[in-house]
């Protein structure tokens, strides 16, 4: 039986194989309605994946926090997640030629404010 870290090591590596494979192999010239919801989602589980791990090891070596490993990887799991719909959301604004400075920070303040409120 594996480990729930080892189970998402092996997802970060393959999602982030994914998306190269897909920046790489595929045009969005030729097939967009293939291309670009595969780049979404393949950039969605790949950034949420490595967020997860980083999060993870920031949070094991925080000296005052006294939780169990299973507690610190849910709140490494929701952060990865939250940072994965952050990122994928900003990247759907500037395809969409919305982006700018004030929304990419509005949208910033609002994920974090959504970390805030459920940390507390």
């Amino acid at each position: 039986m594996t480990t729930p870290l080892f189970s998402i090591a092996l997802a970060a590596l393959l999602s982030t194989l994914s998306l190269l494979s897909i920046l790489f192999r595929v045009s969005p010239l030729s097939s967009p309605i293939q291309a670009i919801p595969a780049f979404y989602v393949s950039l969605f589980l790949s950034v949420s994946t490595v967020m997860t791990l980083l999060a993870l090891a920031c949070w094991m070596y925080l000296p005052f926090l006294k939780d169990t490993k299973r507690t610190k990887l849910s709140i490494a799991l929701r952060e990865g997640i939250l940072f994965g719909l952050c990122s994928t959301t900003l990247f759907i604004l500037l395809l969409l030629n919305v982006l700018n400075i004030w929304v990419g920070l509005l949208t910033g303040v609002v994920f974090v404010l959504i970390e805030v409120a459920m940390l507390s």
